[in-house]
C-alpha cells in the first residue's frame, strides 16, 4: 500500500537559522525517519525570484541551502530531495492553476500584503501569484499532507480551494491536501523579541546553524532581555524556549525557576545557551564544510532527486493536459 505523500519546500534566501530549523527542518527530519510517509522536500528557487538577489547570489545560495539541509539531517536516500526549477512541470501546473483561481482570493493573502509592502520598489506579480505556484508544488505529487504551523494555514487552505476549483471545472483529480499540524516553537528575533526571527532584519537578529561558537556567544550577549517600563519580558521567554530546545532539562528547569523567583542571572543564561546551541550544531558545521568542498557531489544528489521527482511530475502533468484539453 502506498504511503501518504508529504511535500514541503524552503526558499534559498540565506543560511539556515535556528528559526528555520525549529520551524521546519527538524520536523522534516522526524517525518523522514518515521518511515510512515513518502516525503518530497524541495529547494523552491522559483519562489525566490520574487526577491532582490542577483543571479550569481541565487546560484550559490541554492547549493548552500541544499548542503545545509543535508548537513542538518535530510537524507536523499530516504526522501525525494530536489530543486524546484529542475522539474519544469511545477511552473506549468502553476500557470494552469492561475486560470482557476479568483483574483479576489489572491488579494486577501496576508503574505502578499506583507511582502509587497516590504518590497515597495519590487512589488512584482510573482508575489501575487505565489500561492498558485505553491499549490502546484504540492499537488503535482498529489500531496496529502503538508507539515505546517497554525500561522501558515491560510496558504494551505487556498491550496485546498484551488484543488476544489480545478476538480469542479474539469474532473475530480487532485486531492484536498490537509495540514499536518506540528507544534512549532515561535522563535523570536534576538534584538526585537516581539517579532519573528528573520534574516531580513540583519544578522544580529538571528543565530545561523553555521555560526561558530564565538559568533553565537557575541550575538547572545547582545540579545534583549529587558523591556521598557518593566512588565513581560519576551526576550527572556525566547531565550528560555531556546534553552528548552537545545539545553538539558535540568538547565531549563533551573533557569525557569530562577526567572520566576527573580534570582536569574541573564549573563549565565546566555552563556549556557550559547554553549548548548554551539554543541548541538557541531556535527552540522563539520558536515556542511565537507559538503561545500565538493559541490559536484551536491549537484549529483540534486540531479538524482530531480530525476525521481520528474517521473511523478510528468505523469501528473500529462494527465492534467488531457483533462484540460491541451496537447
Amino acid at each position: 500500500m502506498a504511503k501518504p505523500v508529504i511535500f514541503s519546500g524552503i526558499q534559498p534566501t540565506g543560511n539556515l537559522h535556528i528559526g528555520n530549523y525549529l520551524g521546519a527542518v527538524k520536523n522534516w527530519i522526524e517525518l523522514q525517519n518515521s518511515g510512515e510517509y513518502d516525503c518530497y522536500f524541495c529547494v523552491v528557487d522559483y519562489h525566490a525570484l520574487t526577491g532582490d538577489r542577483t543571479a550569481e547570489e541565487r546560484r550559490e545560495q541554492i547549493i548552500h541551502t541544499a548542503a545545509e539541509l543535508i548537513a542538518a539531517g535530510i537524507d536523499p536516500d530516504k526522501v525525494t530531495f530536489f530543486v524546484q526549477s529542475h522539474v519544469p512541470a511545477h511552473t506549468e501546473l502553476g500557470w494552469i492553476f492561475n486560470s482557476v483561481t479568483p483574483i479576489a482570493e489572491l488579494e486577501r493573502m496576508t503574505q502578499y500584503k506583507d511582502k509587497s509592502s516590504q518590497q515597495t520598489k519590487n512589488s512584482n506579480a510573482g508575489l501575487f501569484t505565489y500561492p498558485t505556484l505553491m499549490a502546484a508544488d504540492i499537488l503535482l505529487y498529489h500531496g496529502k499532507y503538508v507539515p505546517v504551523g497554525e500561522d501558515q494555514i491560510q496558504h494551505l487552505e487556498l491550496t485546498r480551494d484551488i484543488a476544489r476549483w480545478f476538480n469542479n471545472k474539469y474532473e475530480s483529480y487532485f486531492p484536498e491536501t490537509k495540514p499536518l499540524l506540528t507544534e512549532i516553537p515561535r522563535v523570536k528575533s534576538l534584538l526585537e523579541p516581539t517579532k519573528k526571527m528573520s534574516k531580513s532584519k540583519g544578522l544580529g537578529h538571528v543565530i545561523e546553524l553555521a555560526d561558530e561558537p564565538d559568533v553565537i556567544e557575541k550575538k547572545l550577549k547582545k540579545a534583549v532581555t529587558a523591556t521598557e517600563g518593566g512588565g513581560e519580558a519576551p526576550g527572556v521567554e525566547n531565550l528560555l524556549m531556546l534553552l528548552k530546545q537545545f539545553g538539558t532539562a535540568a538547565q531549563y528547569v533551573a533557569y525557569t525557576e530562577a526567572q520566576e523567583n527573580g534570582s536569574i542571572r541573564y549573563g549565565d543564561l546566555k552563556a549556557d545557551l550559547g554553549v548548548a546551541i554551539a554543541e548541538s550544531f557541531a556535527g552540522f558545521r563539520a558536515k556542511r564544510k565537507e559538503l561545500l568542498e565538493s559541490k559536484d557531489a551536491i549537484a549529483e544528489i540534486l540531479m538524482k532527486g530531480a530525476a525521481k521527482a520528474n517521473v511523478v511530475a510528468e505523469k501528473t502533468i500529462t494527465e492534467v493536459r488531457t483533462i484540460i484539453g491541451v496537447r
